[in-house]
């Protein structure tokens, strides 16, 4: 019975042997385990003892070997420039469209069925190049009915005796010539009928006749006046239905009013059209105008004459060359922009209007601006740094950037332009890193220097714990 109570107290303390024998097992697996870089340090003593004795400060010694980027650590190898002097062109962005400056829906003035059409689309025209022609048959007809009436009135008026066709005085008419000499005649009988008359040797009733014959010949005469103005006013009528009827002859004939290139076709052979239909669209080619909107911020940098370069996405890489030409001289209220209109020179017709384009005006030049390395220059969260080399330390200092001209930045601030900058191993840097000057880029320490010691002094220590434990155990 008491061998019974024996049996059943031994379970109680197997639960903390296990434990034991579980941690002691882990403790020499964690000396064991130390990383490969501490334990492969040369010059550690072999046995336990020794590890132990020097555990402590060859690690210190480690630790200190890897904080040697900070104040009072070994000085970093850099390589060091100085801030260079640069002259920027200074640029507004633009976009916007290419355009025709002249573009021309050409109509029909005159109704009829469509003859020939001459052009196609594409098609480069000068002004006066024919481009539609009309069925002239009828504008014919009306042109010598025209004529017609035209030579009757000019008949009547004497004006094709004339040398320069225009009408004679009204005193030179046929008509009033006729009226005048009757008038003269009436007037002669009626200066002798008062004569006889008055000595008694001629009737009343002659005398009344001769007075009549008198006034009509007066009435003719003033009639004759009055008709041949109203001739010269139908006369300067019928001439101007004459050229009209000449104008709409050639008008059939449809020609180009602007020199450039037929962008639509709108009508075919066989069509009868009205006036005032639209046959052809004209837009000129050469030059374009390149019409964009800047906004208000730059209306004082905008200038005439400015030059433009800008790119097109039918030509990538090419860069087009135009010059400011127009300013608007008010702003939109809604966009807060104003228009700018730059000409742009098309020789060999490769740019079309309607082109998307995007591009530059060149407003002025900032000479003798600090600029830096890019590759100096650190930037972290949208933060921008250099480290500045003083009395061999190492300083941060936070710049502002601005433009870049090839492998050189734009300094705006933060630096005055006489420092000498880091140019290598920026990542081992901090404000009092020693530096040396010189040399090539790096810094680390090599293989098998004092952070390789300490490692593996600190794993002789470890090693000898772990013999340590193994006897205990």
């Amino acid at each position: 019975m008491h061998q019974d109570r024996k049996q059943r107290n031994v379970p109680r303390h197997s639960p903390l042997i296990t434990v034991v024998v579980v941690l002691s097992g882990l403790a020499v697996a964690c000396s064991n385990a130390t990383p490969s870089g501490q334990a492969s340090g040369a010059g550690a003593p072999a046995d336990g003892r020794a590890g132990a004795g020097g555990g402590a400060p060859a690690g210190g010694a480690g630790r200190a070997g890897r904080g040697g980027r900070g104040a009072g650590g070994p000085a970093v190898n850099v390589e060091t420039t100085t801030l260079k002097r640069i002259s920027i062109p200074r640029r507004v962005d633009l976009s916007g469209t290419l355009l025709s400056p002249d573009q021309a829906r050409v109509s029909s003035e005159a109704a009829g069925i469509v003859r020939e059409v001459v052009v196609q689309l594409g098609t480069e025209v000068k002004p006066g190049d024919v481009l539609v022609r009309l069925a002239p048959r009828e504008i014919e007809l009306a042109l010598e009915r025209a004529e017609s009436a035209l030579r009757q009135t000019e008949a009547q008026l004497g004006v094709d005796r004339t040398p320069d066709r225009q009408p004679p005085p009204d005193e030179q008419v046929a008509s009033v010539r006729q009226a005048t000499a009757n008038l003269n005649d009436a007037r002669a009988t009626w200066d002798r009928a008062e004569a006889l008359h008055g000595r008694g040797l001629m009737s009343n009733v002659d005398h009344q006749s001769a007075e009549t014959r008198l006034k009509v010949a007066e009435a003719n005469y003033q009639a004759s006046l009055d008709n041949v103005r109203s001739l010269k006013a139908v006369l300067q009528d019928r001439r101007a239905s004459y050229e009209l009827a000449q104008k709409k002859l050639a008008d059939a004939t449809i020609k180009a009013p602007v020199a450039g290139s037929v962008s639509e076709r709108l009508v075919q052979p066989g069509e009868f059209i009205r006036e005032n239909t639209v046959v052809v669209t004209v837009v000129q080619m050469n030059p374009l105008k390149f019409k964009t909107a800047v906004q208000e911020k730059n209306a004082a940098l905008i200038k005439p004459g400015q030059p433009v370069d800008f790119v097109v996405e039918a030509f990538p890489g090419k860069v087009f060359k135009g010059r400011i030409a127009y300013i608007s001289p008010a702003v939109d209220q809604t966009t807060r922009t104003f228009v700018v209109e730059a000409i742009v020179e098309n020789n060999d017709r490769s740019l079309k209007p309607g082109f998307f384009a995007k591009g530059t005006v060149l407003t002025h030049t900032d000479d003798d601006l600090v600029a830096a390395p890019e590759a100096t220059v650190s930037t972290l969260a949208g933060v921008s740094t250099v480290f500045v080399i003083e009395d061999g330390k190492a300083r941060q200092q936070q710049v502002t950037l601005g433009e870049r001209q090839g492998d050189l930045v734009e300094i705006l601030s933060g630096l005055k332009g006489d420092e000498t900058i880091a140019a290598s191993n920026l990542n081992q840097l901090a404000t009092g890193t020693n530096v040396s000057v010189g040399g090539e880029a790096g810094g680390r320490a090599a293989p098998g220097t004092n952070s390789g010691d300490g490692g593996r002094r600190g794993d002789g220590r470890g090693r000898g714990q772990a013999n340590n434990q193994g006897g205990r155990q």
